[in-house]
């Protein structure tokens, strides 16, 4: 997939060069012709070949950084198309050109360096799931935990981790295990038995090394009865009984010591785990870890959103389970929101409108006087009273004007109809339990005036919101219902009003409405009844005849006025992105003992009886050893053979006959070796 030659990329390349290039210098010219051509990498180049020779010329030097940081940053978006397609090969090849053009450029070697960490996450997934296919679960989900570690978001290792879990009964334990050939089946049988007895004979025959610490107790008694269980379970019980805790030293070699905290600090080993949350916030984790987990241990950086924890492997481990669940991207929602204000108004004025008053009055004529001043005669005229507009000359007597104020007769016929709708449809995309405003309209200005003693006046101006205001606040839950708190006002200005010193305030009509509803996903709910009727009507009319009725008509005039106005909300929600419930083992995660945060769970598996039975022999006074007899074939396929387990006194060395077969599960035993009585 080649993208240089994208026609819109090379034609804007090529303006940017028109616009800022010098057609003069032989260089840019030449440079131009390359990348109208489509050779991007050898258009850069050349420029720069030629700033190297005329390292003076400002404006060639400045053409090739701005065409380089350009040809740069095509490459790289080519490069991350190619790696969404998940054409490794392709984006590295493209990257190492960009290399080769700006060797010092940040973005290209971060993009090198994440090509290179990509590369080796695939070859641990690769491993990871080869070693799933041998049964290895245990070192392949370390493998998946180091990816996962250092890019969270990695798709396919997260699916693996989670196949694993959901494949295992419990969490895969934080511990190091015991190597599969050693951890057989094994069936015991106890009482009272000295607890280094019992370990010395698990040792001889399993081939396990046990190191014991210098204050776990000689004189502990074991009293344990088991068949057919797992070695590793076996011996979990035996330590959590007895008050002891273990550590594996390798795969074969276990040190035993007593589960004190003294004994815990000098033993057990802590880890430290950096969690990068991208989602959660880092003191939020923090409460959650400090509550649940009980570390002490604990750092965060706000401005990172950074949790670092210090705690044992298993403590670490269910803190990661816990902080996966919390780091999970909140919800979001797409309101599609579309408000109507219907107006429909009509004006009816029919009939005489008389006047509504008559007045008689007289004016002044003119007058003109002459006066002879040094032999000139001048001549002044004194005007007298004119006539106005709506007055009526009645005659003219003795230089007087007589007149009629306001005697018009009108006759009114006017009909008006309107119709007009106000459309808002916003679209906003809001975070879960978050508030979100639209306002859609005026903001007018207040001046407030404020006076004050020996100070003098001041003035300061607010803000008034007029139109439209929406507030909403989703909240959507796991079966993709949304619940929003609606608050809708439209308002307008009804009239000015003057205030004291000049000030200037509004009167301001308003409708409002609050309401929470619930809906579905993409289910659209219509929220009307927010109407204002108003009716007007009025009558100028003659005194006496205009209460005639039918014929009051003739001396009246009627005008009637009607306004009507209705909002209406379509509110339709939209999930663009849901809470992800947790499923299968992540949804119910052990989380060990009180004492100890995160350890496995202590249980025995029942397996195949494949390997040695170990008793001790039951009670009823001294007992000699019989006789070993060797099982018979049929017995040797399906019954083990059985070890005597007694006190190190007594104990058969090393190397001696095993004893027959152990004692029925119902004999009493006391641990000494001995025989039934005749």
């Amino acid at each position: 997939m080649n993208l240089d030659k994208s026609p819109v990329r090379l034609a804007a390349l090529v303006a940017v060069i028109l616009l800022f290039g010098c057609a003069a210098n032989p260089a840019l010219k030449e440079s131009r012709q390359l990348l109208a051509e489509g050779r991007l990498d050898d258009s850069v180049l050349h420029l720069e070949k030629a700033m190297r020779e005329s390292p003076d010329d400002r404006e060639l030097r400045a053409q090739y950084f701005r065409q380089r940081d350009l040809a740069v940053g095509q490459l790289l978006q080519s490069a991350d198309a190619e790696l969404a397609a998940r054409n490794t090969d392709a984006a590295e090849a493209i990257y190492r050109r960009a290399q080769k053009l700006d060797s010092y450029s940040p973005s290209v070697r971060d993009g090198l360096a994440a090509m290179a960490t990509r590369q080796r996450h695939e070859t641990l997934v690769f491993d990871a799931k080869a070693l799933h296919a041998k049964g290895e679960d245990a070192a392949a989900e370390r493998l998946l935990r180091t990816v996962l570690a250092e890019s969270p978001a990695h798709a396919e290792a997260r699916r693996l981790v989670q196949t694993l879990r959901d494949k295992q009964s419990r969490p895969d334990p934080a511990e190091q295990t015991l190597a599969a050939s050693f951890n057989k089946p094994i069936t015991l049988e106890f009482r009272d038995t000295p607890l280094k007895t019992v370990f010395e004979v698990m040792a001889r025959s399993s081939g396990l090394n046990f190191v014991f610490d210098k204050d776990v107790r000689s004189d502990t008694k074991v009293t344990i009865f088991v068949r057919n269980t797992g070695m590793d379970d076996v011996m979990k019980l035996i330590l959590t009984t007895q008050q002891l805790q273990r550590k594996l030293l390798n795969e074969n070699s276990v040190l035993i010591y007593p589960n004190t905290p003294a004994k815990a600090k000098d033993y057990q080993d802590l880890v430290t785990r950096s969690f990068y949350l991208a989602n959660a916030d880092a003191k939020q984790a923090q409460a959650l870890v400090r509550t649940l987990v009980k570390t002490k241990d604990l750092f965060v950086d706000e401005k990172l959103n950074l949790l670092v924890i210090k705690d044992t492997p298993a403590a670490v481990r269910l803190a990661e389970q816990l902080l996966e669940s919390l780091d999970m991207a909140e919800p979001e929602v797409m309101l599609d929101v579309e408000v109507l204000e219907m107006t429909r108004s009509k004006l009816q004025e029919l009939g005489l409108r008389f006047p509504d008053q008559i007045g008689y009055g007289l004016l002044q004529p003119s007058t003109n006087s002459t006066i002879v001043n040094n032999g000139v005669t001048e001549t002044n005229t004194n005007l007298g009273g004119a006539l106005a507009a709506g007055y009526v000359d009645l005659r003219n007597t003795g230089g007087l004007t007589s007149f009629v104020s306001n005697p018009a007769l009108m006759l009114n016929l006017k009909s008006q109809a309107g119709d007009g709708n106000m459309l808002a449809n916003p679209r906003i995309r809001v975070k879960n339990r978050e508030k979100a405003k639209i306002h859609i309209g005026d903001k007018l200005p207040v001046f407030t005036t404020t006076s004050t003693a020996n100070v003098g006046v001041a003035s300061s101006v607010s803000y008034l919101d007029v139109g439209l205001k929406l507030d909403v606040e989703p909240n959507v839950y796991l079966d993709d219902e949304v619940s929003i708190k609606v608050g809708l006002e439209v308002s307008s200005i009804v009239k000015e009003v003057a205030g004291p010193a000049g000030s200037l305030a509004y009167q301001v009509g308003t409708r409002s409405a609050s309401t929470v509803l619930r809906l579905k996903n993409g289910e659209t709910q219509v929220l009307a009844g927010l109407i204002s009727d108003e009716e007007r009507s009025s009558a100028n009319r003659l005194p006496g005849l205009g209460e005639i009725p039918v014929l009051g008509r003739l001396f009246s005039s009627q005008r009637d006025n009607s306004s009507k106005t209705e909002i209406v909300l379509l509110i339709t929600p939209r999930i663009v992105r849901n809470l992800q419930r947790p499923q299968g083992i992540a949804a119910n995660q052990p989380a060990g003992s009180e004492s100890s945060v995160g350890a496995p769970l202590l249980q025995v598996n029942k397996v195949a009886p494949r390997s040695l039975s170990l008793s001790s022999k039951p009670v009823g006074g001294p007992r000699s050893a019989p006789e070993p007899s060797p099982p018979q074939p049929e017995e040797a396929a399906s019954e083990p053979v059985a070890v005597p387990a007694a006190d190190p006194a007594t104990a058969a060395p090393a190397n001696a006959a095993p004893a027959p077969a152990m004692s029925p599960p119902d004999a009493p035993a006391t641990g000494q070796p001995g025989s039934q009585p005749q």
